[in-house]
């Protein structure tokens, strides 16, 4: 895949429909998990440059546990929590697709199959 390679959106849906498969992510949780460390720091760099961490966030997290009634509080950090939820899934995406185009860019290594 040369790395300006673009998709369309019918490509990516089946791309998707084809990760739901079962089985089909057993080789990838294998490398992320090997990955973690390194690819947590750069998920956390990202969201940083990013401003999704910084001062905004410590004022919302400061707003919804100053909530003083106990059933706002606990649907104000749930939804708190689903929308950092959200955008790591989605920065994550993003460095996973890129990583994604980085191994398809480096040289097979002798023994590679």
């Amino acid at each position: 895949m040369p790395a300006d390679r673009t998709f369309t959106a019918e490509e990516v849906d089946a791309a998707v429909a084809a990760l739901s498969q079962e089985g089909r992510l057993d080789h990838a949780q294998d490398v992320i998990t090997h990955a973690a460390p390194s690819l947590q720091r750069i998920l956390n760099a990202a969201l940083e440059e990013g401003g999704w961490f910084g001062g905004a966030h410590e004022q919302e997290v400061a707003r919804v546990a100053a909530i003083e009634d106990p059933q706002q509080r606990v649907l104000e950090l749930r939804t708190l929590l689903a929308e950092e939820t959200r955008i790591g899934m989605l920065v994550g995406a993003a460095v996973g697709f890129q990583l994604a185009r980085e191994l398809d860019t480096t040289p097979d290594t002798p023994g590679d199959t």
